[in-house]
């Protein structure tokens, strides 16, 4: 197995949690502790190596004291054309009724139901009368 990165995504994600690291003056053990994450796991999130969950990512942006959208968008979760509070990604990632598992399991039948979509003229996208 090749030791690449994860993605461009999360490469951009973990350079983006540095710098707010890094501007909130906080050791990565520090915001470790903080985010309620391990040491390691945290650091392989910022050297690219690891996709965090979106209950991680919500946990590290609370410790750094910043927007999670901003961190769902850098990580790919949610799109920014999506606009923040108003997109179906969000209020799923955001219901606390659900596990992780349950979240990326809807916001994947979502994702494909709006790929198949696309692809569709705007009449045949909509359901019949």
């Amino acid at each position: 197995m090749a030791k690449g990165k994860v993605g461009k995504t999360v490469e951009s994600l973990g350079d983006y949690l540095k710098e707010q690291r890094i501007a909130a003056r906080l050791s990565l053990r520090q915001l470790a502790e903080q985010a309620g994450v391990s040491n390691p796991y945290l650091s392989q999130i910022e050297r690219g190596l690891r996709r965090p969950s979106a209950e991680v990512l919500q946990q590290i942006a609370r410790a750094l004291r910043i927007s999670a959208e901003q961190l769902y968008i850098r990580a790919g979760i949610i799109s920014p054309e999506d606009g923040v509070g108003g997109s179906v990604e969000l209020a799923v990632l955001n219901d606390t009724g659900l596990t992780e598992r349950q979240k990326q399991s809807l916001l994947d039948v979502y994702a494909s139901f709006l790929a198949l979509n696309a692809g569709r003229p705007e009449d045949s996208a909509q359901p019949e009368s």
